[in-house]
C-alpha cells in the first residue's frame, strides 16, 4: 500500500474514532462546569494530569515500545504483548505500594490540612485502580495500533466514550455523588474498553504471527528475553522525553494550584477544553503519523514527503487555531457555566501552545523513526525547564493568564528545539519565514481578542482572513501534489 494510501485510511479510521470520543466528550464540559463545583473540578484536573505523568514514567514507555516494535516486527507481536503487559502489571503495584504508604503517613506530612486527610486517603485509594486501568487502556491503544489493526483501536475507544458518558450520567445526574462518581466513570470505562480490545484484537493478532516465518528461539513465558532488552533500550530513554513533555502539558496546574487555590486551578483547568477541539485533529493526525513515519523513514522519496505533510500539518493548525480564537467567547458562553466562563480569557495562548506542541510531535515522530529519543528528550527537557521558569516569574503576578502565556512560549521553545535536531535525519523544505509571521499574525489576534477592544471581533475576522491568504497557495500546490502520487499509487 502507497504512503499516502496507508495515512488516507488510518486518517480516516482515526476520524471515526476521534470525533466520537472526544467531540462527545467534549459536549459533556457544560454538564460538568453545571454539576462539579470549580474546587471539585481542580482536584479532578490534577488527578488527570497526574496519571498523565506516572502512566509513561513507571510503565517505562512501554507502550511507545509496543507502536514501533509491532510496526516492523511482525514475528513478535505476541511477545510484545507479553512483555507489555509484564510491565503494566509491576507499574500497578508499584502504585499501589506508594499509595497505601501515603495513607499511613498522611497524617505526618505537615503541609496537609488535617480536615482533609480523610478525603486525601479516599483519593489515593481510587488513584491505585485509576492508575492500573488507564495504564492497562494505554498500553493496549499503543499496541494494537502498532500491531495495525487500527479497527480494534476505534472500537476501543468508543467503547470507552460511551460507557464515560453512560456512568457519567448515572453517577452525576442519577445518584449524584460528585467528584467520586466522576472517577469511577473513568475508571470503569478504562476498564470496559481494555477488556473489548483484548477479546477483539489478541486473537487476530495471533493468527497474523501464525502466517509468518518466525525466527529465533522464544523462552517459556512466551517472551524473547532479547526482545525485552530492545524495547526497553528504545522506551527508557523516552523517560525524559514523556515527562519533560508532562510538564509542559501540565506543571502549570500545579504551580496554579499551589499558589491560586483548586478554585482557580479549576477554571484554568476548564479552560483547556476549547483547544482540546484542535487537539482532536491534531491526534488523528498524530496517531495515523507515527505509524506512517516509521514505515516511510527509509525511503528515497522521505524528505518530500516529511516537507509536505510538515507544510499540510502547520498550516492545518494554525487556521484551526485562528479560527477558534475569532470565535472564543461564543464558544465560552455555550461551554462553560456560572464562575466557569471567565476561562475564556485563557484559551488563546494555550490554543498556540497547542500549535507548536503539534509540530514538536510531528518532528518527534521522525526521530523516533530513526530511534533516536535521546534528541527528543533533550528538545522536551528544555522547553521544561523554560516552562518551570517562566511559571515562577508569571504566576505570582499575572495568576492563571501568566500560566497560560508560560506554557505556549515554552512549547514554542521545545519545537525550535525539534526543529534544530531533526535536522540530522530530514531536511525539511519549509518556508519558516512565513511561518514565523503567521505566528506573529495569531499573536497579534489573540491579544487583540483578550483585551477586548472596540469592534475586536472585525479586527479579529480581518487576522483570520490574514492567515487563510497565507497558506491559500500552499494548499492549492500540495493538494496537486498529492492527487498525483495517489493517482499513482492506484
Amino acid at each position: 500500500m502507497g504512503k499516502l494510501k496507508y495515512l488516507t485510511k488510518n486518517i480516516a479510521l482515526f476520524s471515526i474514532s476521534n470525533f466520537v470520543s472526544k467531540i462527545l466528550v467534549f459536549l459533556l464540559v457544560p454538564f460538568y462546569t453545571n454539576v462539579l463545583t470549580t474546587y471539585e473540578y481542580g482536584v479532578a484536573d490534577i488527578i488527570q494530569v497526574t496519571l498523565l505523568l506516572l502512566v509513561p514514567m513507571i510503565t517505562l514507555n512501554i507502550g511507545e515500545a509496543a507502536l514501533r516494535f509491532g510496526v516492523e516486527e511482525v514475528k513478535n507481536r505476541v511477545g510484545i504483548f507479553n512483555v507489555g503487559i509484564k510491565y503494566v502489571v509491576r507499574a500497578s503495584l508499584v502504585v499501589a505500594f506508594v499509595c497505601f504508604a501515603l495513607r499511613g503517613s498522611i497524617s505526618f506530612i505537615p503541609v496537609i490540612d488535617p480536615s482533609k486527610a480523610e478525603e486525601i486517603k479516599w483519593y489515593l485509594l481510587l488513584f491505585v485502580f485509576l492508575f492500573a486501568a488507564n495504564a492497562l487502556y494505554e498500553f493496549l491503544v499503543l499496541y494494537f495500533q502498532g500491531s495495525e489493526l487500527v479497527e480494534t483501536v476505534v472500537l476501543g475507544s468508543i467503547a470507552c466514550t460511551a460507557a464515560t458518558i453512560a456512568f457519567n450520567l448515572l453517577f452525576l445526574l442519577g445518584i449524584k455523588i460528585g467528584l467520586n462518581g466522576y472517577i469511577y466513570s473513568q475508571i470503569l470505562a478504562y476498564a470496559i474498553a481494555s477488556v473489548l480490545m483484548i477479546a477483539i484484537g489478541k486473537k487476530r493478532v495471533e493468527e497474523i504471527v501464525k502466517g509468518v516465518n518466525i525466527e529465533g528461539e522464544i523462552s517459556e513465558s512466551g517472551v524473547s528475553g532479547s526482545l525485552e532488552d530492545r524495547m526497553l533500550e528504545y522506551s527508557k530513554p523516552m523517560i525524559m522525553y514523556s515527562t519533560a513533555s508532562w510538564v509542559n502539558n501540565a506543571v502549570d496546574r500545579y504551580f496554579v494550584l499551589y499558589l491560586c487555590g483548586a478554585a482557580v486551578n479549576g477554571v484554568y483547568g476548564v479552560a483547556y477544553k476549547i483547544p482540546a477541539i484542535l487537539m482532536v485533529f491534531q491526534r488523528i493526525f498524530a496517531q495515523s503519523w507515527q505509524m506512517s513515519a516509521t514505515k516511510a523513514h527509509k525511503d528515497e522519496d522521505s524528505e518530500e514527503f516529511f516537507s509536505n505533510m510538515y507544510k499540510v500539518y502547520n498550516s492545518f493548525m494554525v487556521l484551526g487555531c485562528g479560527f477558534l480564537v475569532l470565535i472564543v467567547k461564543l464558544l465560552a458562553g455555550f461551554l462553560f457555566r456560572k464562575e466557569f466562563f471567565e476561562a475564556w480569557k485563557f484559551v488563546p495562548p494555550l490554543l498556540i501552545s497547542v500549535i507548536f506542541g503539534a509540530l514538536t510531535g510531528f518532528l518527534g515522530s521522525i526521530c523516533l523513526a530513526h530511534k533516536d529519543s535521546k534528541s527528543m528528550g533533550k528538545a522536551t527537557g528544555i522547553g521544561a525547564l523554560v516552562n518551570v521558569i517562566l511559571n515562577l516569574l508569571f504566576i505570582p503576578t499575572y495568576q492563571a493568564m501568566g500560566a497560560a502565556v508560560a506554557t505556549g512560549i515554552s512549547y514554542f521553545t521545545m519545537c525550535m528545539m525539534a526543529l534544530f535536531f531533526v535536522r540530522s535525519h530530514v531536511k525539511l523544505k519549509v518556508s519558516f519565514i512565513r511561518n514565523f509571521i503567521s505566528y506573529i499574525v495569531l499573536i497579534i489576534q489573540s491579544v487583540i481578542t483578550i483585551s477586548e477592544p472596540r469592534g475586536y471581533v472585525v479586527y479579529s475576522l480581518v487576522l483570520f482572513v490574514t492567515l487563510v491568504v497565507i497558506y491559500f497557495k500552499d494548499f492549492l500546490e500540495i493538494s496537486k501534489v498529492f492527487l498525483s502520487k495517489i493517482k499513482r499509487e492506484k
